[in-house]
């Protein structure tokens, strides 16, 4: 195309012929535009072709990361924040796919189109081609400056907007503790101080862009300049074959050259910032699980579960949570674990429910080591309520649901009769949408007891083989407690099931009772038995029987 253009103004200097200007104007003109319609579609195939690729690459990337992560142990969660895990499969996947679209593209375009280019222009006049393309090299350089700089600025204001997210997040979800403090002013001035931050690098990273422009428009100015004035300097020379359109064509090809040649130092800059993402992202993927599915064939739990000699102490503090403990329970028994906080109730499900292994001794399920078992068919016959009730932001009905295996379905009145047992049927139809009752963050709509009593229901809708109740009745009165229980009475006849509680009341009607303290069992038998030997569990049960019946003593008074 610049050829065309040169052709034509030296045609239009030499030999113009006023007769024929029409059919020389749309020829040229033609060829031109039938030119630029071609590279309009091979522009447009390019862009197809690797922007979408690196669009497909990102898509592929993300679930990989995703599907490891589901992959990943319970301890890797323990030592990773969440929002360095966001990071890496949202901000550093992005730098990636930046680096394998846009990089790429702009790279091989500048490689092809520089060789081509200087080419044509050797062709033309080789002096005159040193001297147009001199600033090009200083013009990558100034613009990689400029964008490293744009770039550390862009990071620090993504810190600053990272860091006012969290903070109107956490107002948001703690809006009750908030305004029961009266920590609106306080929470206030944070936010103004971190928007005040916000906004001054904000407007740090606005001047660097607004110098970012007119440094590339100057130097393109510059090099057709030089263009101009050393190609007329060269074509008076007396043995000098440089026409006026030669000079035109050199200001095209450099025109041509200038953003290919501005994209170096942008490029060089994805480059890093990929690379140093992409070395994140490794980190994660070359990170294997620590616990793994030992096999494939199918495991079918009869009932029977029991910890010989089981240790285990936290890799990261040092802390044994567990301390040679053995016991035994069979098919339809009740077993419950009775401690203070910190000594080592949830360590027990968790290892049961293997998150992770012992530090020593055996766990074994029906006989067999639970080391060789298929964890993956165990897990699904077993209904975990867990201490730290999680509801997500969906309807009740489908937060009940996804207690439910893959392929498994329930009806409404189903639903319904799983309610009535967790006790909390009546609260739901008292709702103006029923089960489709969509909740807030974490169920923030709900009491604390209706969130657990939800956990129950999404625990036993899926009918389990193995019950476990970590501590899932805290949140409810004594009364509302024993009609729970009660209920759960029939539901568990046949199950084997571990409860794990603090309270007393809650466990007072298992088949066999353990009471753990610092990770050791110091007492074991049912509820009778303990208050016999008139030790911890009687000490216990005497302590919050008595604050039972002030709590009791203190309603009757303010009913009078």
């Amino acid at each position: 195309m610049p050829i065309i253009v040169g052709s034509a103004a030296d045609t239009l200097e030499e030999n113009f012929n006023p007769e024929n200007w029409l059919y020389t104007a749309l020829t040229l003109g033609g060829i031109y535009i039938a030119f630029s319609l071609g590279k309009g579609i091979f522009l447009f195939f390019q862009r197809q072709m690797i922007i979408k690729m690196s669009r497909y690459m990102e898509f592929d990337l993300k679930n990989e990361i995703y599907a490891h992560y589901q992959r990943l142990s319970y301890s890797f969660y323990k030592r990773n924040s969440t929002g360095d895990l966001m990071n890496r499969i949202s901000e550093d996947v992005s730098k990636v796919r930046m680096y394998l679209g846009p990089g790429i593209m702009y790279t091989i375009n500048l490689v092809i189109l520089f060789t081509f280019v200087l080419y044509f222009m050797l062709n033309i006049n080789a002096e005159l081609t040193l001297y147009v393309l001199a600033p090009l090299p200083v013009m990558s350089f100034m613009i990689y400056k400029v964008s490293s700089r744009m770039n550390r600025q862009s990071e620090e204001v993504q810190r600053e907007q990272s860091g006012i997210s969290t903070l109107v997040q956490e107002s948001f979800s703690g809006i009750t503790v908030l305004k029961a403090y009266g920590g609106e002013p306080r929470f206030q001035e944070q936010f103004n101080n971190a928007s005040d931050n916000y906004l001054k690098k904000q407007m740090n990273l606005v001047k660097t862009n607004a110098l970012f422009m007119p440094t590339i428009t100057f130097l393109i100015g510059l090099s057709t300049v030089l263009t101009i004035y050393l190609g007329g300097v060269l074509s008076a020379e007396a043995q000098s074959t440089l026409t006026s359109g030669n000079i035109l064509t050199f200001i095209f090809y450099v025109n041509m050259l200038t953003w290919p040649f501005a994209s170096v130092g942008w490029v060089t800059s994805l480059v890093q910032r990929a690379a140093a993402s992409q070395e994140r992202i490794n980190e994660f993927l070359k990170e294997e699980p620590e616990i793994k599915n030992p096999t494939v064939v199918p495991f079918s739990f009869k009932g029977k579960i029991s910890f010989k000699n089981v240790s285990y102490t936290y890799p990261n503090s040092g802390i044994q949570a567990v301390k040679n403990l053995s016991f035994t329970v069979e098919k339809g028994q009740t077993i419950a674990i009775l401690g203070k906080t910190g000594s080592g109730k949830s360590s027990v499900i968790n290892l049961v429910m293997r998150q992770f292994d012992p530090t020593s001794g055996e766990i074994s399920i029906d006989d067999q080591p639970l080391t060789l078992l298929n964890i993956e068919d165990f897990r699904n016959q077993t209904g975990v309520v867990p201490q730290e009730v999680f509801l997500f932001s969906d309807s009740i009905r489908n937060n009940i649901k996804f207690g439910l295996n893959e392929g498994e379905d329930r009806t409404d009145e189903e639903l319904n009769d799983i309610m009535k047992v967790g006790h909390v049927y009546h609260n739901v139809v008292g709702f103006p949408e029923g089960l489709d009752t969509l909740l807030g963050e974490r169920g923030v709509n709900l009491s604390g007891g209706q969130k657990q009593r939800l956990s129950i229901c999404r625990a036993l809708i899926r009918k389990p083989k193995f019950l476990i109740l970590d501590d899932c009745l805290s949140a409810v009165d004594t009364e509302t407690e024993d009609i729970i229980l009660n209920n759960l009475k029939e539901q568990i006849r046949d199950n084997t099931t571990l409860i794990v509680s603090h309270r007393v009341s809650s466990i007072r009607y298992a088949d066999r009772i353990i009471v753990l303290e610092d990770g050791e069992k110091i007492e074991e038998g049912s509820h009778e038995e303990l208050l016999s030997k008139k030790g911890v569990y009687y000490d216990v049960y005497q302590k919050q029987l008595i604050e039972g019946e002030q709590k009791d003593s203190d309603q009757s008074e303010k009913e009078d």
